[in-house]
């Protein structure tokens, strides 16, 4: 048995979730918020079969795209703000941060 946590952009959420009830995952969706972009993000919960751990990859795969997104950078900390000119820097967003973790029991009642 595997646990399997998924941390994905709030874009990606709906998508995935429509894809894991199709192709027959249960998940729980928590709201979390990122460290970097400090953006919104879904985690999912999954638990499933050690032989259907591929096939749940796949679909995180398939429906949690990355894409590159422009930012405007945070000011220094205590640095002079008065002659900080923030230039935008385009960064790669999205996509899906996945842990596997295996799980030696589980219940549910």
């Amino acid at each position: 048995m595997k646990l399997i946590m998924a941390v994905v952009q709030d874009k990606d959420s709906n998508r995935l979730s429509t894809a894991l009830v199709e192709s027959n995952f249960k998940a729980t969706k928590l709201a979390s918020t990122g460290g970097f972009l400090r953006s919104g993000n879904t985690t999912f919960i999954i638990g499933t079969e050690d032989h259907r751990v591929n096939k749940l990859l796949d679909v995180i795969k398939e429906n949690c795209e990355s894409r590159d997104q422009m930012i405007a950078p945070i000011s220094p900390m205590g640095g002079n703000a008065d002659s900080y000119v923030p230039h935008p820097v385009e960064v790669e967003v999205g996509g899906a941060t996945v842990f596997v973790l295996s799980i030696d029991q589980f219940n549910q009642f």
